[in-house]
């Protein structure tokens, strides 16, 4: 690692020895005062600390023909699930990943590679673990605003030497968009509060004046719980419902959903009556299919290959511009994610959104 940790942390140095002792206390968002780091100085460096790694997975982006070209900026929204590293390395058994690929003191440089990557304008993740010690200090300092709510019951507490909790968290350009509410939700199901967790942010566009929400969340996992996720993500719904009802605010809604597209959560929110869409059945011919998958791992129970993230947008007033296309299967290689070139085991998920000149219009 050498002199390539010591620039980073440089700028960080004062941001982490003036952080609290214990970060259990309330998870509030909480002011950092940082230099201001040069992203393409920063993902010079990602390079250098990890040029003996293979070469990334390449990505390119497909363009939906629209009818009328958008007069403002497209909205670049990222989608992903990061891996924690208490899971990655103590619990999630990745039978052909080497553990020495899980070392957090490269993989992190992996995780900020693929975002400086594609440098979003929002960015939407699950399964954060190092908050407070890297992604909020060093986005921070890239010019994002920072929010997380961490699991009340977070697996990694279980892993010896854990970094704290997991949670969703939320980022965005603050020279594009102002805060104007956020809300963080515990979400509810069959009357009973639960482990997983939303945040909801009303943002205002500085460019058009627009308003808009995005959303990030993280639903129950494992194979026997489809009613309880569809009755979190009926929650989430309704909460995102009570925040843009009657103000016509359009929903931009990210997050690892553990449910495959034949569940009922993913039938609720495609029929809601938010008018929702998943900007990623853009990739298929007949516009109506989500991708075959965005997670694939090995596990001791076998091969496991799914389509569990989604990016779910208000089709009256967004339209898609881009979407960033999946690796192959021969491009992920044999022993699947994650990997020495990718540090999830879950793929990010990148659109362009651009606001519609009848935002009103629901259909």
């Amino acid at each position: 690692m050498g002199n390539s940790t010591s620039r980073l942390y440089s700028a960080l140095a004062q941001t982490l020895s003036s952080s609290p002792p214990s970060l259990a206390e309330e998870y509030l968002e909480q002011p950092v005062d940082v230099q201001p780091l040069d992203p393409e100085e920063l993902l010079k460096e990602c390079e250098e600390v990890l040029h003996s790694r293979p070469p990334r997975l390449r990505r390119s982006f497909v363009f939906p023909p629209r009818d009328v070209p958008s007069q403002h900026h497209s909205i670049r929204v990222m989608q992903w699930n990061i891996l924690a590293q208490a899971l990655g390395e103590g619990k999630d058994s990745f039978v052909q990943c080497p553990l020495e690929a899980l070392n957090w003191a490269e993989r992190k440089y992996l995780i900020l590679e693929e975002i400086l990557m594609y440098r979003p304008d929002v960015l939407c993740l699950q399964e954060v673990d190092h908050y407070f010690d890297t992604f909020q200090p060093i986005l921070t300092s890239l010019g994002y605003h920072s929010s997380f709510y961490p699991k009340p019951w977070s697996p990694c507490l279980d892993v010896e030497h854990n970094n704290g909790p997991d949670g969703c968290a939320l980022f965005f350009n603050r020279d594009r968009f102002e805060l104007v509410d956020s809300i963080n939700i515990r979400l509810v199901a069959m009357m009973l509060k639960t482990n997983q967790v939303a945040i909801a942010q009303t943002l205002r566009c500085k460019e058009s004046g627009r308003l808009f929400c995005v959303a990030v969340t993280h639903l129950k996992a494992r194979s026997g719980w489809e009613v309880f996720r569809c009755a979190q993500g009926l929650d989430l719904l309704q909460n995102l419902q009570s925040i843009t009802e009657g103000m016509g605010i359009p929903l931009l809604i990210c997050g690892d959903f553990n449910a495959e597209p034949t569940e009922d959560v993913y039938r609720r929110f495609a029929n809601s009556s938010l008018n929702l869409n998943s900007a990623y059945k853009l990739l298929s011919h007949d516009g109506q299919s989500e991708p075959p998958y965005t997670t694939w791992k090995i596990r001791p129970s076998g091969e496991s290959c799914h389509t569990l993230d989604y990016i779910w947008y208000s089709q009256h007033a967004f339209s898609v511009d881009s979407v960033l296309v999946f690796p192959t299967e021969e491009e992920i290689g044999p022993n699947r994610l994650p990997s020495y070139n990718y540090p999830s085991d879950h793929l990010s998920l990148v659109c362009d959104f651009s606001f519609n000149d009848e935002p009103n219009r629901l259909l």
